[in-house]
């Protein structure tokens, strides 16, 4: 039953709740025999739930306004027709769920916002499944959580199902499986804004500087950015992983000098007024990945049918959080406490692009953060090449074999072709990271070909 219905104005007991129908039985049996009405109503009721969160807070606004007007309000902000159209979409020949009851995990950041929103605005439910989101404080307790099977799938940094799946970082190797990318670009580099007049990075020997992780597309991106202006960031600079909840209260106190992260950590710096944004990461790789969602190879085998359907849901998400014209609404599903727990202006100008940069301008980026899902191989063997670059993979390895495992691609168009939503062709995206082309059948040349490298950790 919808939630406006349920909370409508007085009516005799015997009444439908909708008041289109003589009584309750005429109302089920009509509600019964339309599945698309059924699904129309979860799609309010999980829209009224994102803007509402407390159940006291509902019923005050359906009781001042009426279900009718609450309707017609919500309809007139909110693209509720494409919402409901996206939960029609047929989850494809399943078969039945291996598992309903499942842990995600996921950090606080825009990154994540498909694996997000698709619990409020009810995608998760829509394939059968019960997912609790796990708001977790770290990559290394993602990567922890994920290895003790205390969450069964989960927001990564891209890099980090590549090096779990390598053994990288002391760890034995874990197999994992990279369904979707989460999002393209929207990161930056944040400076303290005690440092406007240090725009050329040459100028920034010395500098502590925070990445989230050492397996994270923030620190090969800014080791390649650095590198390229000549500095070495393992001697001319200080690196510090630093959780990206923490980046802000560390460049306000003073503990670094910047950071590149992710959102909506730059903007609230600019919001705070204790940072500038000095760059976006797309200027230095325009459509880069960032954060993916996967799961442990043995999940998957496990549970085929509940692997698909979270990927369904998640891929129904990322659809709508890519169409520009929604992203107003993204912001205000995910930035409650809940979830980013930031200000909703903060996360809207991130994910619209249109936002104050802390040096006194306001900008129209509507790039600045994508979330196009297709785990491209070349997007892997990029992130590959830099792992050996920098010394985190010591030895030969085959990138593309590594990657095909790794990524996804396949089951991503088999799961997109179901949802209805255009199928990528090919295998590789085009990459150019500041001027210089990638070519993904030429990996160990690429790693092999820069002045600034280190060879052994």
């Amino acid at each position: 039953m919808s939630i406006f219905r349920s909370y409508d104005a007085d009516r005799p007991a015997l009444a439908c709740g909708c008041g289109r129908h003589a009584s309750a039985a005429e109302h089920a049996a009509d509600e019964s025999a339309s599945i698309e009405q059924l699904s129309n109503d979860v799609v309010e009721e999980s829209l009224l739930r994102a803007l509402f969160p407390k159940a006291r807070q509902r019923r005050d606004f359906l009781r001042a306004v009426g279900a009718n007007t609450a309707r017609a309000a919500i309809a007139s902000l909110l693209p509720v027709g494409a919402m409901q159209a996206m939960a029609q979409e047929t989850s494809g020949a399943n078969g039945a769920l291996e598992k309903k009851d499942l842990k995600v995990g996921f950090i606080a950041i825009t990154c994540a916002a498909p694996l997000i929103m698709a619990d409020p605005l009810g995608f998760y439910r829509k394939q059968g499944l019960n997912v609790t989101l796990n708001k977790t404080a770290g990559w290394a307790l993602i990567r922890d959580k994920i290895i003790n099977k205390e969450h069964d799938a989960s927001h990564f940094l891209s890099p980090m199902p590549l090096a779990m799946s390598l053994g990288l970082g002391g760890a034995a190797p874990q197999p994992m499986r990279i369904a979707t990318i989460q999002n393209i670009n929207g990161q930056a580099i944040t400076l303290h804004v005690k440092h406007k007049d240090k725009r050329d990075p040459k100028q920034w020997k010395g500098f502590k500087l925070a990445i989230p992780f050492e397996y994270s597309m923030h620190n090969y991106l800014l080791r390649y950015y650095l590198a390229e202006h000549g500095l070495d960031p393992d001697r001319d600079v200080q690196l510090r992983v630093t959780p990206p909840p923490e980046m802000v209260a560390n460049l306000r106190a003073g503990n670094i000098d910047g950071f590149l992260g992710p959102d909506p950590f730059n903007q609230r710096a600019v919001y705070d007024e204790v940072g500038f944004i000095h760059m976006l990461s797309k200027d230095i790789w325009d459509g880069h990945p960032c954060c993916a969602f996967g799961a442990p190879d043995e999940f998957v085998r496990q549970n085929p049918n509940t692997f698909a359907a979270l990927f369904r849901a998640v891929l129904t998400a990322a659809a709508m959080a890519n169409d520009p014209q929604h992203r107003a609404l993204v912001a205000k599903v995910i930035s409650p406490a809940a979830y980013l727990n930031q200000p909703e202006t903060v996360v809207a100008q991130v994910l619209t692009g249109k936002f104050a940069d802390g040096l006194g301008n306001v900008r129209n980026v509507p790039t600045r953060a994508g979330f196009d899902p297709v785990p491209w191989y070349s997007m892997g063997v990029w992130i590959l090449t830099q792992m050996k670059r920098w010394g985190y993979i010591k030895d030969d390895i085959d990138y593309q074999a590594i990657t095909e495992k790794v990524l996804l691609l396949t089951d991503a168009r088999k799961h997109m072709k179901e949802l209805g939503q255009p199928v990528p062709q090919g295998v590789n995206k085009p990459i150019t990271v500041m001027g210089k082309v990638f070519d993904p059948a030429r990996p160990a040349a690429y790693a092999d070909s820069f002045a600034i490298k280190r060879s052994s950790r």
